[in-house]
């Protein structure tokens, strides 16, 4: 099921007050984000890659280390892309508790606006920032490697434990001037769970790129289909 992230009633009528600590609202939404029970062994399926006309395709399979293995992809920048897919959905759904991720921040509210409530992070994480609507974390800004990276989540999907982001933005820009590093990014994915228990994983990502400078607009399609889990 895919649902717009909305805050509940409570959080609308009363919203956290500009420079208060929001650690406890910031977990609630860290810990409501879907993530694989512990024991995941992996999966394996059909994988394939669509730009306009042409379409390359081949097999894969994620091992439980997270390490993703190809076969009948000979192009080797195909293959790093759809590779980079399984493996970048995947480091997102390791269960690591809030302590572990966040235990040396502090957390404090800035403004509300339609995206959510800003969460302004201090201490190891300081100059990142949050918005968080509800339960969903609905913007992502972080410093990663001297880059960067923005994200606004724009609607999720309810596994029935915890969501999963189904349409977003991403945008990667330069940290001293805040200048654009490339074209904005619109995601569409959709995830399944392997059985009624899960896990859920990717099935399919359309990734459609603003054009920037010399690089054209384009759009690419990941698809992984058959898929069957491992151990």
């Amino acid at each position: 099921m895919t649902v717009t992230p909305e805050a509940p009633p409570s959080q609308l009528s009363a919203p956290i007050a500009p420079g208060s600590d929001c650690t406890a609202a910031f977990r609630a939404a860290y810990e409501n984000r879907y993530t694989w029970e512990s024991g995941f062994a992996g999966y394996a399926g059909r994988c394939s890659w669509q730009q306009g006309e042409r379409t390359v395709a081949g097999t894969f399979q994620l091992g439980a280390d997270l390490k993703a293995s190809l076969e009948g992809i000979d192009d080797a920048e195909i293959h790093k892309a759809l590779a980079s897919q399984l493996w970048e959905v995947a480091i997102h759904r390791v269960r690591r508790s809030f302590e572990q991720t966040h235990g040396a921040n502090s957390f404090s509210a800035g403004d509300t606006d339609a995206v959510g409530t800003e969460v302004i992070v201090g201490g190891k994480g300081e100059g990142d920032r949050y918005r968080i609507k509800g339960d969903v974390v609905t913007m992502v800004h972080r410093h990663i490697h001297g880059t960067v990276v923005t994200i606004f989540t724009e609607s999720t999907t309810d596994t029935g434990s915890g969501y999963l982001s189904r349409s977003y933005t991403s945008r990667y820009s330069d940290p001293a001037t805040g200048e654009a590093k490339g074209g904005i990014s619109r995601f569409t994915d959709t995830f399944v769970p392997l059985s009624e228990a899960g896990p859920w994983v990717l099935s399919e990502r359309v990734v459609e790129t603003e054009a920037h400078g010399d690089t054209p607009a384009g759009r690419q399609v990941f698809r992984f289909e058959d898929l069957v889990p491992l151990g």
